[in-house]
């Protein structure tokens, strides 16, 4: 978020300031960096914000100034803020908005100069506040968004002034009760619920001179003051509206939180809807446009003179299905024109996409009607119009819609004065949101059977904790305004738009140079020396195309599951393991997210970019509690996104999500959950991870002053929070240094550093002591596979380069110590540490600890040791087959690509050893 942020009530919740920067002076020396569009220049620039990193050092924050060109040297607007620092206050990543223009550039030339800053002399967005609305122009267009009431936005014109949408606002539907077929309850009373959005704060970006943010928080409250149901306000929404300079579009990035109770709270409508002002318009000028199946649309009028008994004539059927005014009604043959009171009006529309594989349409003349069936497809784009020739109309559209069903979207009221366009981001044409546990527990009452259970199913099943309440989920809508109806090619095109927005990023090469993510990777052309070398890039390679290809091919999609993969194979079924217990969906497990994000970074690829995306969206959102007991821990994984017991911080470490907030130019969203982490310790004294395998669980009563913390995956998420609010100046920022601190030094003062496995940490200070079982610390030999297996050697890394010659040395001793040991034979572990780290797992991931080791201390021996981890121990060998099968007929579902040897936790760490090992100790192998 921006700094200087202006707050309409009272409940307003914390922002991390995001540092504004001035416009360029030209008298100053300067460096220039170049952003290209991700998938090469897009069709429609209609406004970005893009993230740029800078060299440590290099720039101090208040002595540099950013312009930006197009690559053949146009000067356009620009809007610069910082979204990090380094420690010594030097710039570490910035966020940038470039205006809306008629055509796009193949790129920009972002100049960075050391310079004398001085004041935006003129905004390109103008932004008024005054009373009980905020009024924004970008100068293509003009919305209105109230500060109280059930309406986020009141009005929106085009820039000739015509108001074609109003009173968009949010709409909820949902229910007490499921009637389930063959249960005794299907007979109990179900109550049904009309709720709507009510706003609670109002905020918007002070810095809006090119890109301005409104963002309207609130929950959904019953909608019909007279309706005798009653219900309490609930699912809090968040709302974003992102306006830039020169563009007739808004996007819109819609938050909700899951706030009710499983077994009594059924969702059966997730919505936005606006009203379409089509007073004036003659019936058969008004137009409804819906997308199909490859750039394809339904092109209809509301009261049809195409395909008539009688002509009206070629001009006439001509102008109305491109949407044009018809000639006067007093041209056409009088066949037609003394008869239009026979010819129907379709007053409603509605698109339903049930699946990923298949939508329905129908249309229906009013309320009390039946349905008229119009020919369906396949997979919908997501996007409908609603307007007339002379009145203007709305285009809205959701990102994702078939990928995320239950989608659906309603044109409404189409033959009245005001007519409505809803869109369901959860159709009321599905099921009932049906969140309940698959199970009724199974008997699992105690700590022992659900431990022995857990050796079956690998599912760490307890009762209350298998809890959906407090998960979330994010979507993109994009709104744009016509003064007239457009051409189909012109919905096409803005079709594509919304499902791949253009995004700009600067060169991997550019990146790495930085050190501002990491110092752990490095381009393939940096690492490719040896037919080895490009081995394993091949290999990197099959297993992204791989799991992409799985996402289509097993149908990985809808409203709670999109962005998700899962985590181990049944090769006796053929099919992923979806439905038993701890081997289904994948949940973060072992990092893939740091591989697939990694990847990117170093290929700078569309299609990785895009999977990582969906990705991060939905584990930072659906696998994370953002409310309620567990808020700030994330869940196992499972067959329900949030069904496993173990609530941890491994889950919900914001190490997943840096990259993407930072590439970005700062996700106000992700920004936001960033942030929010920061009391995550705090939920330590409701979770106790190891309550079921402590021989005092029935006693046990949590010490904040001195709870038990893993040093490597509790202490890993808790440090990547520090880190990231520290970088960002966030509003507690100085705890997180003091704690990040405070830890360090205590896991260093140690005497067998991390090898100790557990310490006591206080919430308070975030001090650390020796463990319970060694109180005088003496030493504990304590050492697990899954220590550094989320996140711990990126992190650790990253912090060292960050604190440079401040890190504190015995903490970095005791990490290289680490480092060096987890690879090395017993008799070392036992000459280092009085005892044998014994039979440990995931060495092949393990490797990059001990490359990491190598480069640090520049020991070629140990290199070698790397390389030898990661080609002949576990995980994937250089003799695995490498490729998939294809299988179809009666032994699966649906023809598909098999990888039988392949599981997720191998991939993850197969893929951010060979992208690590490659970067540090490459010349080894």
């Amino acid at each position: 978020m921006h700094p200087k942020v202006l707050i309409y009530s009272a409940l307003g919740l914390p922002c991390v300031a995001a540092r504004a920067l001035s416009t360029s002076n030209a008298n100053s020396s300067s460096d220039v960096v170049n952003v290209k569009w991700l998938e090469g220049k897009p069709a429609l620039n209609l406004g970005t914000t893009f993230g740029l990193p800078w060299p440590k050092g290099k720039y101090a924050a208040d002595e540099v100034v950013f312009s930006a060109a197009t690559d053949g040297g146009e000067a356009v607007n620009f809007q610069s803020w910082i979204t990090s620092y380094w420690a010594d206050g030097s710039i570490k990543w910035t966020g940038h908005a470039v205006p809306g223009s008629e055509s796009a550039p193949d790129g920009y030339k972002v100049t960075v100069s050391k310079g004398k800053r001085r004041p935006i002399e003129k905004r390109a967005i103008s932004v008024k506040n005054a009373g009980d609305v905020i009024s924004v122009d970008t100068g293509k267009l003009k919305a209105l968004f109230p500060k109280s009431g059930n309406v986020l936005v009141s009005s929106l014109s085009t820039s000739s002034g015509k108001v074609v949408g109003k009173n968009g606002k949010l709409v909820l539907q949902s229910q007490s009760g499921v009637a389930d077929t063959g249960d005794s309850s299907v007979n109990k009373e179900i109550n049904y619920y009309q709720l709507e959005s009510k706003i609670n704060t109002t905020t918007v970006d002070e810095d809006s001179s090119v890109r301005t943010l409104v963002t309207i928080r609130g929950d959904h409250r019953i909608s019909d003051e007279g309706s005798a149901a009653t219900h309490d306000p609930w699912i809090p929404f968040t709302v974003r509206f992102y306006l830039y300079a020169d563009s007739d579009t808004i996007k819109i990035v819609h938050t909700l939180l899951f706030d009710g109770v499983a077994d009594k709270d059924f969702i059966t409508g997730i919505g936005l809807r606006f009203d379409i002002p089509l007073a004036g318009e003659e019936l058969y000028d008004r137009h409804i446009r819906i997308a199909g199946v490859d750039g394809g649309f339904l092109n209809e009028a509301v009261q049809g003179i195409t395909g008539l008994r009688r002509d009206p004539g070629a001009a006439v059927r001509t102008a109305q299905f491109e949407g044009k005014k018809t000639p006067d009604v007093s041209t056409w043959a009088t066949t037609v024109s003394t008869r239009l009171q026979w010819i129907p009006a379709w007053n409603d529309y509605t698109l339903t996409q049930l699946s990923p594989d298949g939508f329905n349409l129908k249309k229906r003349t009013k309320a009390g009607q039946g349905w008229v069936k119009i020919p369906g497809g396949t997979r919908a784009p997501g996007l409908a119009y609603l307007g007339g020739a002379t009145t203007g109309g709305l285009a809205v559209g959701l990102r994702n819609f078939w990928k995320r069903y239950p989608t659906s979207i309603d044109i409404s009221n189409a033959a009245t004065d005001s007519g409505q366009i809803t869109l369901w981001l959860y159709s009321p044409a599905g099921e009932p949101m049906d969140l309940r546990q698959f199970h009724d527990g199974l008997g699992e009452d105690t700590y022992a059977k659900q431990l022995d259970a857990l050796e079956i199913t690998y599912e760490d099943y307890e009762d209350r904790y298998n809890t959906p309440t407090g998960i979330g989920r994010t979507n993109e809508i994009y709104i744009r305004p016509f003064d007239s109806t457009p051409s189909s090619d012109e919905l096409a095109t803005f079709t594509e738009f919304i499902n791949e927005p253009p995004v700009l990023v600067p060169q991997p090469d550019y990146i790495k140079e930085t050190g501002a993510l990491g110092t752990y990777w490095d381009v393939p052309n940096n690492t490719t020396t040896t037919q080895a070398a490009q081995t394993i890039e091949t290999h990197l390679d099959f297993l992204n195309k791989f799991y992409q290809g799985q996402i289509e091919q097993r149908r990985w999609y809808g409203f709670w599951d999109h962005g998700d993969f899962m985590h181990t194979y049944d090769t006796d079924r053929h099919t992923w393991r979806y439905d038993i217990g701890g081997y289904a969906w994948d949940n973060s497990e072992l990092s893939p997210d740091l591989f697939f994000w990694n990847y990117f970074l170093r290929t700078g690829r569309a299609d990785v970019y895009r999977f990582a995306e969906a990705h991060v969206r939905h584990t930072s959102e659906v696998d994370v509690y953002h409310l309620g007991p567990y808020s700030g821990f994330g869940t196992r994984h499972g067959v329900q996104h949030w069904g496993d017991s173990a609530k941890q911080i491994r889950v919900s470490t914001p190490i997943y999500r840096q990259i993407y907030y930072y590439v970005s130019g700062g996700d106000e969203r992700v920004g936001e959950l960033l942030h929010a982490l920061m009391d995550a310790d705090k939920t330590f004294l409701t979770v106790d991870p190891r309550r079921k395998i402590r021989e005092d669980n029935g006693t046990y009563v949590p010490d904040p002053t001195a709870i038990d913390l893993d040093l490597g995956i509790d202490f890993s998420g808790l440090a990547a929070i520090w880190l990231i609010e520290w970088e960002r100046r966030g509003p507690r920022w100085e705890e997180a240094k003091s704690k990040l601190n405070a830890t360090m030094h205590g896991i260093a003062s140690l005497k067998n550093g991390f090898v100790t496995g557990l310490g006591l940490y206080n919430i308070y200070t975030g001090d650390v002591k020796p463990p319970a079982t060694d109180p005088e610390n003496q030493g504990v030999v304590s050492v697990s596979h899954l220590s550094a297996s989320f996140g711990l050697p990126e992190i650790i890394a990253q912090i060292t380069y960050y604190m440079g010659e401040d890190l504190p040395a015995a903490f970095d001793k005791a990490w290289l110590d680490y480092c060096y040991y987890y690879g090395a034979g017993g008799a070392e572990q036992t000459a280092r540490y009085g005892a044998s780290f014994g039979s440990l797992n995931l060495r092949q991931g393990h490797s990059r600890l001990t490359a990491y080791a190598a480069k640090r201390l520049g020991n070629a021996t140990l290199a070698a040791r790397a390389w030898n981890e990661f080609l002949n121990t576990d995980g994937f060998a250089p003799t695995a087959p490498w490729a998939s099968v294809s299988l179809t007929g009666s032994q699966v579902l649906a023809p598909v690509d098999e990888a039988a040897w392949i599981s997720t936790n191998d991939v993850a760490l197969y893929g951010l050893a060979g992208i690590e090992n490659l970067a540090q100790v490459g010349y080894a192998l």
